[in-house]
């Protein structure tokens, strides 16, 4: 997949080469051109010297054929500016957005954009929220039979009960995230638009647990 990292300091540096190794497209983008000092030779992607918000800069970085876009500048004002053009305007599948005020979280969810404050950010969620979520489960036992795994809730699920998503077989909802909060998942719980769930499944039960999600859909 072809990701795009706007912000060139230790956590977008750090994302960027992570993904690199991964073996994804990768295009970063930085206003200072000496930004990209911090990328290590392991880095194989693209450098475009720019703003995250200027579409021509975001062209140049590939946007049009972008999955997903982090934004992780040292600004919250540019990251979820750059954060809705990738998503509003470009229709990126998968954006994240860093910022420094928790209070925003919840409004920028309801837009669709996922977001980690500074003081729980680490290029790990990042990771998860970018890229296939099964594939970076959050914890796993010794034997590696059970997982724990974040999905966000699909917008059609917003108003409606969450207890539907117990009957899954092998796999059992225990955390919702609203906004910079967490809490136990408990059975009363109405989806609001942003949510992110975390479910103990059984590793066999994962596929089962993304077709309903899809089913719910329908």
């Amino acid at each position: 997949m072809h990701v795009i990292v706007v912000g060139c300091g230790r956590v977008g540096s750090e994302l960027a080469t992570r993904l690199s190794l991964e073996g994804h497209s990768i295009a970063i983008i930085d206003k200072h051109p000496a930004a990209f000092r911090r990328l290590t030779d392991k880095f194989t992607g693209r450098t475009v010297e720019g703003l995250g918000f200027d579409r021509e800069h975001l062209e140049l970085a590939d946007i049009k054929k972008a999955d997903a876009l982090a934004a992780v500048t040292s600004g919250d004002n540019s990251n979820i500016l750059t954060a809705r053009i990738a998503k509003e305007t470009y229709q990126v599948a998968k954006v994240v957005a860093r910022i420094y005020d928790p209070r925003r979280a919840e409004i920028y969810q309801r837009l669709g954009i996922q977001t980690v404050a500074t003081v729980t950010w680490t290029t790990d969620q990042a990771m998860r929220r970018l890229l296939d979520k099964s594939a970076h489960p959050d914890w796993t036992d010794p034997n590696g039979h059970v997982v724990l795994v974040e999905r966000s809730i699909p917008p059609h699920l917003a108003g409606k009960k969450l207890n539907r998503l117990e009957s899954i077989e092998g796999v059992k909802p225990v955390l919702i995230t609203r906004g910079t909060s967490t809490r136990l998942y408990r059975s009363e719980l109405v989806g609001q638009e942003g949510d992110i769930m975390h479910f103990m499944a059984e590793r066999d039960a994962i596929t089962r647990l993304d077709l309903a999600l899809i089913g719910e859909e329908r």
